[in-house]
């Protein structure tokens, strides 16, 4: 028994010498490597670079991240390496133990774009087998970023371990990028990693693959080629999609901000030039609701919307009727003197505003689940913007049901087709205006609320879609809803497909033509409205 005691400590003793052994020229690799900063030479840091990143030493990371940062700084005297840090004044490279102060020579560690590269490379390989999948996955992009030939045995390393899908794909990208850079390469090799990058898709693909070394082989080049045509025919039809989805996005705001001036124009013809400020009451109204949550419910801050959205429908609803009797009633049958006296009134709503509140914008912010955005294809989609579409379209069908189904629908549908016939069957059609201004400016009012998700709330809010509302109703044919759906659609597909070729602001101008041409041959809209008074 005792002998077989002696041979385990015999063991024992062998096998820390060897780990002690090993230990000690892991340190002695990781200084000698060290040393070579102190050279002030690329070549020699980058060789520094991947021998730190090679050793393992605990102090790795630290000092490829100092050295990326401009914060690793060397001694020509004593050749020693520091790392210049926050809480403290300067750490030891070797020892990581702080000191006292610089010595007075010491400079920084130069690096170029080459070295930078290098540098994600050596970091990227560092925690591609992190425990962490967000650390993983970033590093596995750090990789396909710098292609860096050095970090392919921990890729291969990370491949065989990874269990994440959507790290593995981003690790396998990676792994292909610094393939196709790779000189020592075989030809079977680079080809099956052109097979990956081509999947994969995107700009970055088309950039990899146009870009590849010169001494690539002309078979790798020709399947190169072939997939960045592929690619770009792909990425044209992805914009395509990405354009009309960022139509339909901006049309559900036209929708949204038009629908209410589409009721009051229709069915009282009046030219409303303040409807813009209803929608800017209502974002004020979000505004001001999220920050009494904010302060005094916290925990329902995510919620504030679904309280803003019917006070917001209120507020500016009375705000309506208080205008439509105040002033819109004296002045039926004089469209200019309306669009004069509703002009002025924005002005007045836009100073009271801008004096309770300040003339800067004001945050409003978007709660947990209208934040962030998916991938779908090529394109990303907000959550926020999804959520306005589905709003929208649900506002929109409740108008429908209640110009349907309901007393105050029906004699607006009666007003609407021939005033004198409705009041002559006793329906008070001065009730049934008050009413209409004040359904209209509500709904400008939630029009607002949506609005404080993706603009900034300020004074100035509902100018930017006054012009555009008046554009939306008369192409759409004044009083009808359906077609305040089309032309809002419309308007902001095409607005968007043209921004691409004219830019913004001759987009816009392109479109204000072309509504005035098809003006010109249906004056009535699209879906112009039946009635014998409108007929007439």
């Amino acid at each position: 028994m005792s002998a077989f005691l002696k041979r385990c400590a015999v063991l024992l003793f062998a096998f820390a010498v060897l780990l002690l052994g090993s230990q000690l020229g892991q340190a002695a690799s990781y200084e000698e490597a060290l040393d070579k900063f102190a050279a002030d030479s690329y070549a020699e840091t980058e060789e520094a670079i991947a021998a730190i990143a090679a050793s393992g030493h605990p102090m790795a990371a630290q000092v490829l991240d100092a050295l990326q940062n401009t914060r690793l700084l060397y001694d020509p005297a004593s050749r020693k390496v520091f790392i210049k840090g926050s809480s403290v004044s300067l750490l030891d490279a070797a020892t990581g133990q702080p000191l006292a102060g610089a010595p007075a020579d010491a400079q920084p560690v130069r690096v170029n774009n080459r070295l930078r590269r290098v540098i994600d490379a050596a970091l990227g390989g560092l925690t591609l087998l992190s425990s962490d999948p967000v650390k993983r996955l970033g590093a596995a992009l750090a990789v396909f970023k710098s292609r860096e030939s050095n970090a392919l045995p921990a890729l291969n390393a990370a491949l065989a371990k990874e269990t994440d899908p959507k790290i593995k794909r981003a690790l396998t990208d990676a792994r292909a990028a610094v393939v196709l850079n790779f000189a020592e390469a075989s030809e079977s090799d680079k080809l099956s990693a052109v097979v990956v990058i081509r999947a994969r898709g995107d700009q970055d693909a088309v950039g990899l693959l146009a870009g590849l070394p010169s001494d690539t082989p002309a078979a790798v080049s020709r399947a190169a080629q072939d997939a960045v045509t592929a690619i770009q025919s792909q990425l044209a039809m992805w914009t395509t999609v990405q354009n009309a989805w960022y139509g339909l996005s901006l049309g559900s705001v036209l929708l949204l901000a038009a629908i209410g001036l589409a009721i009051t124009f229709g069915v009282m013809g009046v030219i409303n030039m303040a409807h813009g400020e209803m929608v800017m009451l209502g974002a004020y109204v979000t505004f001001v609701v999220q920050e009494i949550f904010r302060a005094k419910f916290p925990a329902l801050e995510d919620y504030s919307l679904v309280f803003a959205v019917p006070l917001a429908f209120v507020f500016a609803g009375l705000v309506g009727i208080l205008i439509e009797q105040g002033i819109i009633r004296f002045l039926y049958g004089r469209p200019l003197e309306t669009l004069l006296a509703t002009w002025g009134l924005s002005l007045i709503l836009q100073q009271s505003v801008r004096t309770a509140f300040g003339p800067t914008n004001k945050e409003v912010s978007n709660p947990t689940w209208m934040s962030g955005a998916f991938e779908l294809g090529q394109i990303t989609i907000t959550y926020n913007r999804l959520w306005i579409i589905c709003f929208t379209l649900a506002v929109f069908v409740a108008l429908l049901g209640l110009l349907r189904w309901t007393r105050l629908g029906l004699e607006m549908r009666a007003v609407t087709q021939n005033r004198a016939m409705a009041a002559s069957m006793g329906i008070r059609t001065g009730r049934v205006d008050a009413l209409t201004f004040g359904l209209g400016s509500g709904i400008a009012g939630i029009a607002g609320v949506a609005l404080s998700q993706i603009d900034n709330v300020s004074p100035n809010l509902g100018q930017g879609y006054i012009i555009d509302s008046f554009m939306v109703v008369v192409f759409g044919g004044v009083g009808n809803l359906w077609g305040t759906l089309v032309g809002a659609f419309t308007l902001g597909i095409a607005n968007k497909f043209l921004e691409p070729f004219a830019g913004a602001v001759l987009g816009k101008i392109a479109i204000l033509v072309l509504i005035i041409l098809f003006i010109q041959k249906r004056p009535r809209g699209l879906f112009a409205l039946k009635g014998r008074a409108i007929e007439s």
